[in-house]
């Protein structure tokens, strides 16, 4: 199990593979086994967590990290770039994308959802034509609504 890992093996995997952007500071991010385990979780589901959702997703696991480790991890990866945090309704969540993307977020359940940035071009576009706002690099669209599970 990966967890299990010496740090420099954890290092050598973690760092080597193509899910993080080589071009991110880790210097505030030394690789310990919570921010490992943690990374690779949002890494790997392509979901949006909670800090809650992210503990009780490394224990099914069988990995037990204190929620106070772990939402200090979340914000220490959002700090230097290796996440993002998406405001919803609830508790803050976040997410690790390769990819530039816009957000769906249910205002039911939270549940969020990534949207390519070349899906919401013309919408963007539209937007910057009516309020002469224009996205940066690293902005976000957020669109509130409900999801087809919270629909009546």
């Amino acid at each position: 199990m990966l967890c299990r890992m010496c740090p420099e093996r954890w290092k050598a995997r973690f760092f080597s593979r193509p899910l993080i952007d080589p071009h991110v500071s880790l210097s505030r991010a030394s690789a310990t086994a919570s921010r490992l385990c943690t990374l690779r979780l949002l890494a790997t589901s392509g979901q949006h967590y909670s800090s809650a959702e992210v503990c009780a997703a490394l224990q099914e696991r069988g990995l037990s990290f204190d929620q106070a480790t772990v939402y200090r991890t979340l914000e220490t990866f959002t700090d230097v770039g290796l996440a993002h945090a998406v405001h919803g309704p609830g508790p803050k969540r976040h997410g690790v994308s390769s990819e530039p993307h816009h957000h769906a977020v249910c205002e039911e359940c939270g549940h969020v959802q990534d949207l390519a940035i070349a899906d919401m071009g013309e919408a963007v576009e539209r937007i910057t034509r009516l309020t002469g706002l224009r996205a940066g690099t690293g902005g976000s669209l957020l669109l509130y609504g409900r999801c087809v599970r919270c629909s009546p």
